[in-house]
């Protein structure tokens, strides 16, 4: 299979119709080998117009998913961005690739073991893509304050503590999807202190596993 050329049907079949336009956005879907990031079984499926499967209630997120969150993001090149649920890896890559400073953070070894095997066939800008390992909801405060958040999936709330990460003016991006409703995208800004969303267009995402409140249980 041609992947280079998969690659291209992709972006002008899926993603450009999807009203993604950042250029930057393209190039880096393009460029950057979604199929790396499924296991080898799964390669010929990784450019297919869906949510791809990896196990444990975890998806690789569609390309139109994914480049529209990426655009409503807005990522700028040397910003600090932490990717949470990073599965393994494909939006942290993408974003490294446009030039930010990436934390993958993923609390599935067996994902991040996945992604980390074939990080090198994306010839990324060396030292721009960092993975750690840790609780999704917790964030990753050794390294904040970051000028984005993205959160690779649906939640049905958006937990204080990443909030209290974000840098002054930072930016939240995931799939707000309370239970029993439709998702949205979100962005959401501190500012001043306070934290406020909106939400961007309607999708309706596979809820994490890690934010999905257990019976008797509330997310602090």
């Amino acid at each position: 299979m041609d992947f280079a050329e998969a690659r291209k049907r992709m972006v002008d079949g899926q993603v450009r119709p999807n009203r993604v336009t950042d250029p930057r956005i393209l190039l880096a879907m393009l460029e950057v080998p979604r199929e790396l990031f499924v296991p080898q079984a799964l390669r010929v499926r990784a450019l297919a117009d869906e949510d791809l499967a990896l196990g444990n209630g975890r998806v690789l997120l569609q390309p139109m998913t994914i480049g529209r969150m990426l655009q409503l993001a807005t990522p700028r090149p040397g910003e600090r961005v932490l990717v949470i649920s990073a599965g393994t890896g494909y939006g942290a890559a993408l974003l490294a690739h446009m030039g930010a400073q990436v934390v993958a953070l993923e609390d599935d070894p067996v994902l991040a073991d996945l992604g980390s095997t074939d990080i090198a066939a994306c010839h990324l800008p060396p030292g721009s893509l960092r993975r750690e390992a840790g609780l999704a909801t917790a964030g990753f405060p050794a390294g904040a304050p970051f000028d984005l958040i993205l959160v690779e999936g649906a939640i049905p709330a958006v937990p204080p503590a990443l909030v209290e990460q974000l840098a002054e003016g930072g930016r939240l991006v995931t799939i707000r999807q309370p239970p029993g409703r439709v998702g949205a995208a979100i962005l959401g800004r501190r500012v001043g202190g306070s934290f406020s969303a909106v939400e961007a267009f309607d999708v309706q995402g596979t809820p994490l596993p890690a934010f999905t409140p257990r019976p008797g249980f509330v997310l602090a």
